[in-house]
């Protein structure tokens, strides 16, 4: 299995964070942040801008990457399900109200205090806490 390159917006706004409940493995049911697959041809910023307008209908334009971020999940037998190299993108709001679409459940700006409380994929507030230091 070869890994797949995604990218995730990561959208800040009014002390809030945007974010989606996924569909889809892997992740279903958690929240993160909107993103996925870079297309061929395409930049990580331009497919988190893209992605989060699919997933979300809000607007953003790219401003910088954050980080990388590995995504390897394996079964309990050991044998690989999922490789993803994230690459997280931060993005400033343009406009749009998050409604869920595509591979999303839900989409909601949530509180950043309340990011905590809710059931989130693993690199959430790690991600987050890089936006928080500049």
């Amino acid at each position: 299995m070869q890994p797949k390159l995604a990218a995730i917006a990561v959208v800040i706004h009014q002390n809030r964070v945007l974010l989606v409940q996924r569909k889809n493995e892997p992740n279903a049911r958690l929240w993160g942040f909107p993103g996925g697959h870079v297309e061929p041809g395409e930049t990580a910023l331009a497919a988190a801008v893209r992605e989060l307008a699919e997933e979300t209908t809000v607007i953003a334009s790219a401003e910088r990457y954050l980080t990388n971020i590995d995504v390897i999940i394996r079964d309990d037998a050991g044998a690989l399900q999922f490789h993803f190299l994230l690459a997280a993108v931060l993005c400033h709001y343009e406009s749009g109200v998050p409604l869920a679409s595509d591979d999303a459940l839900a989409a909601a700006w949530v509180p950043l205090a309340d990011v905590g409380q809710l059931p989130t994929s693993v690199n959430v507030q790690t991600v987050l806490d890089l936006c928080a230091r500049g």
